[in-house]
């Protein structure tokens, strides 16, 4: 159990002194709703083990819902399903050649958040 004392004493300001000019430099940086929210949503997407494999394995070469569903071992309406969120947040697009459809990442910065999350935990 914390004892809410201690917890207290780290988390507050003892003066109760708001320093104008840091909360005007983090205002500026601060985001809107509207994409605080969307992110939100894409770190939300990233909290799921399953997708985060198939990000990983994506960041190598585009698939086809097949290729995902052998890699991983899981069926392909699991992978459809996964995908279909994936591809709803942008994180992954799809392109048709003939009847099967290929999966890559939607672009860099989606392999670039990936390598800098594997990059921070193993740093760790």
């Amino acid at each position: 159990m914390v004892d809410t004392e201690i917890l207290a004493q780290t988390t507050c300001c003892e003066d109760n002194y708001v320093h104008p000019e840091l909360v005007k430099t983090a205002k500026v940086q601060l985001l809107d709703e509207a994409t605080a929210t969307q992110l939100a949503y894409t770190f939300k997407a990233l909290a799921d083990p399953t997708r985060v494999r198939m990000i990983s394995a994506l960041s190598a070469t585009e698939m086809c819902v097949c290729d995902i569903a052998a890699v991983l071992g899981m069926s392909q309406s699991a992978v459809s399903h996964q995908l279909r969120s994936l591809r709803d947040l942008r994180l992954v697009k799809s392109r048709r050649l003939g009847r099967e459809i290929f999966y890559t990442l939607d672009d860099e910065h989606i392999r670039e958040l990936y390598e800098l999350g594997l990059k921070h935990i193993q740093h760790a």
